[in-house]
């Protein structure tokens, strides 16, 4: 018995140990990029620095509340949800955080989420045009160890993704280029270093941005195999007023398979803040 509370004892050690040492690089991520971005001017975002962008794009800056508040550098979001990996799975609850960084396009998401009562935790990194995927399940079994150009387009596109709908005065950067397509919808191309991916963005008649779809994703499940579908983000839940903004509280994450819709993952807003100098866990 003592030897058995000994191996215990130890195991426990081992996984804190790790959850700790990807805890200590998603912070030491997120102080680089408070550091970088401490000193940038934020201004603020007025009517002339929209006239640029489709009239649905500006409406919905408008309707947000992005119009006449700072230009954004940073932001940090945290999150509820649930998360799965195969359609028959049972749903894991999550919490998470991240920070993104607009002047070199960064982000940094730090998950916990629980399997079958046994802990995992998990860090998304993209920068310099190169993202990483790293979850582990108790601090002992790899559930993914994703990285290569898959990793590098389709976190480019989740890069895209939050600007679209968690930091809305962003979509004002001079890396997007617009189509328009018709009254409640608009391409967007967004460049970043040799990398470019598109999304279709689709609005309705408040104003309120209600889906996203791209085909520049890829999902995985080890990060080894890499499956090309579209990858599609509804609103649920509506707009709320969230830290003076109107934002959505919350989305979807759906694969459309060849075989139906995969919705993997509900992710709910719980906080958004914006041009942050001090680093929160």
């Amino acid at each position: 018995m003592r030897e058995l509370l000994i191996i215990v004892a130890f195991l426990s050690m081992f996984i804190q140990s790790y959850s700790q040492s990807m805890k200590k690089t998603y912070e030491k991520e997120v102080l680089a990029g408070l550091e970088r971005t401490k000193n940038v001017n934020s201004d603020i975002l007025t009517e002339m620095d929209i006239q640029h962008l489709p009239s649905l794009v500006q409406r919905y800056l408008r309707y947000v509340g992005a119009v006449g508040k700072e230009k954004v550098v940073n932001f940090r979001v945290e999150f509820e949800g649930v998360i799965r990996s195969n359609p028959e799975d049972k749903w894991m609850k999550l919490t998470s955080a991240q920070y993104n960084f607009t002047d070199n396009p960064t982000r940094v998401f730090y998950i916990k989420a629980r399997k079958m009562g046994i802990p995992a935790s998990g860090i998304h990194l993209y920068k310099q045009e190169t993202a990483i995927m790293h979850i582990k399940l108790a601090g002992l079994f790899t559930i993914v160890n994703a990285q290569g150009s898959e990793m590098n387009q389709g976190e480019t596109v989740t890069v895209f993704n939050d600007m679209c709908f968690m930091a809305p005065a962003t979509l004002i950067d001079k890396r997007i280029r617009w189509e328009e397509i018709d009254s409640s919808s608009v391409k967007a191309y967004f460049t970043n270093g040799g990398i470019i991916i598109s999304a279709t963005l689709f609005f309705n008649e408040t104003g309120e941005l209600i889906n996203f779809i791209s085909n520049d994703r890829f999902e995985t499940k080890d990060g080894k195999t890499y499956k090309n579908y579209p990858w599609v983000t509804p609103v649920f839940g509506g707009y709320a007023q969230i830290n003076g903004y109107r934002l959505p509280n919350g989305a979807k994450a759906i694969y459309r398979r060849p075989e139906g819709d995969f919705c993997y993952g509900e992710f709910l807003i719980k906080k958004v803040e914006y041009n942050c100098k001090e680093f929160k866990n």
